[in-house]
């Protein structure tokens, strides 16, 4: 039997039962890398050699009756995040040697738990791409269709888990980064809310890993069903140890409703800074149907919702203040000359990245005053509704796409060229307010690509959009291999 493909619910119960061993899972996944990841090229770092001796002692573990959430599961991690032992190098060739001393607090969590870690998965250069490639690695293909991006930046992740490379897998969320590549590849991933699961260890080299309370950016869990999601996060969630930790616990309330029919839920398939592609409108409408089949509460419009054009400006400027702040002193020079020069009339997302580049730290906290009035906003629109569904991008992969810089890039939208980096606008409406956010798989499109969707829910109400989502997956079907 073949448990490749076989959820982490399923192989912990099977390895409980003992109808299997750590020691065949773990075989079984390193051989299934070593026959297929040469097309793919998910996985950047093999562990193999530890992951073995892990799996000998999960083994032993389960003889003498432990039962730990992930013992002896075969599980992956993106390269961002420090494991000793292996380098770290978020793609940047001047790092390519580079060794931390200590794991992250979420790879210390995985081995706590028991999982086996196979290896790390690839990332683009500095995690700054909706692509996963890099001159020390290479570029990481679609399982569906080896000619397209898996996605960016946790894209080996998700090719990873498609092709059965590990039952779960661990990546990170700034610009859609968990979202994206599930949507690419047809699996499910998770955005916390911002701040639930400590980020410490996942710093680029060779900056110390300090435990930092990032702005924007979350961990989150991957993998290939709803309930597999939810049993990765509750291993992840929970304050840094060195700081929050001293003092608070976590705990997460339970989701709001266990039945389809009692779900109210907001659909958004339009945006007004970007078109909806075909095949995204159609998983998106597809899902709303099944709701809607089910009777539950759906509406199509709300005069809650905080106005998305705004909410997209604002992404756009908090989270280019972050990215410029470490630039040299006369690139930042340039940027603030070109920022003068853009007329006061200029609206577009373009102008608001390159503002957002040069931001005042008064211009800042103005940007994040407003930011707390969306929050506030989104508040009072979960007293009407329990999930928001929308897209994730507005097309499914697209085709690999390596020349010039990012801010010359165009994405194809149903035959019309856009602006590459306006697609993170649909990755910021959670992102912006710090909401969690699930990605499902809703279909494929007419090439066959897989199609996912995003359930946005209320702030630290996790549990509510993964539930959705699991009662979504046994309505509407859920991953399927590619084939």
């Amino acid at each position: 039997m073949e448990w490749n493909l076989r959820s982490a619910e399923e192989l912990s119960a099977a390895l409980r039962a003992g109808e299997v061993t750590s020691v065949e899972l773990t075989d079984e996944a390193i051989a299934r890398i070593e026959r297929d990841d040469k097309v793919i090229n998910a996985i950047c770092v093999a562990d193999f050699d530890r992951a073995r001796a892990t799996a000998r002692r999960a083994d032993q573990a389960l003889a003498r009756g432990e039962d730990r959430p992930l013992l002896g599961i075969p599980v992956t991690v993106k390269e961002s995040y420090n494991m000793t032992g292996l380098p770290t190098t978020w793609g940047m060739p001047q790092h390519a040697n580079f060794l931390p001393t200590e794991d992250a607090v979420q790879v210390s969590r995985l081995k706590a738990a028991g999982a086996v870690l196979l290896g790390k998965t690839n990332v683009p250069l500095m995690l700054r791409d909706i692509q996963s490639f890099n001159e020390i690695y290479g570029t990481t293909n679609n399982p569906w269709d080896h000619s397209r991006t898996s996605g960016g930046s946790s894209g080996g992740s998700a090719a990873a888990l498609a092709s059965g490379f590990g039952a779960l897998s661990i990546g990170s969320d700034l610009a859609g980064s968990l979202r994206t590549p599930a949507h690419f590849c047809g699996i499910y991933a998770h955005k916390p809310t911002l701040g639930l699961a400590p980020t410490r260890g996942m710093a680029p080299p060779p900056t110390q890993a300090l435990p930092t309370d990032l702005d924007l950016a979350v961990v989150g869990p991957m993998a290939r069903t709803a309930r597999d999601l939810t049993l990765l996060l509750d291993v992840m969630a929970g304050p840094d140890p060195l700081t929050h930790g001293i003092a608070y616990d976590v705990a997460l309330p339970p989701a709001r409703h266990e039945r389809l029919s009692d779900f109210r839920v907001l659909i958004i398939e339009d945006h007004p800074l970007i078109p909806t592609g075909s095949a995204v409108r159609a998983a998106v409408n597809r899902v709303a149907e099944a709701l809607v089949d089910e009777g539950a509460r759906v509406e199509r419009h709300s005069p809650l919702l905080p106005d998305p054009t705004e909410a997209a400006t604002l992404y756009m400027r908090l989270m280019l203040s972050n990215a410029a702040a470490s630039l040299p002193i006369d690139a930042y020079d340039q940027l603030r000359t070109h920022a003068a020069a853009l007329s006061p009339d200029d609206r577009s997302l373009d102008a608001a990245r390159l503002r957002g580049m040069v931001l005042s730290h008064r211009d800042w906290v103005e940007t994040n005053n407003r930011r707390e009035l969306h929050r506030q906003s989104w508040r009072q629109l979960f007293t009407e509704f329990d999930a928001v569904i929308c897209p994730i991008t507005p097309t499914p992969a697209f085709p690999h796409n390596h020349s010039g810089g990012l801010e010359n890039r165009h994405i194809d939208i149903d035959g019309v060229d856009y602006p590459y980096f306006d697609q993170l606008v649909w990755a910021g409406m959670a992102t912006m307010p710090g909401l969690p956010a699930t990605a499902i798989p809703a279909g494929r499109s007419l090439e066959g690509l897989p199609v996912g969707v995003q359930l946005i829910g209320p702030m630290f109400e996790d549990r509510t959009p993964l539930r959705l989502a699991e009662l979504l997956e046994q309505k509407i079907g859920g991953f399927q291999p590619p084939k």
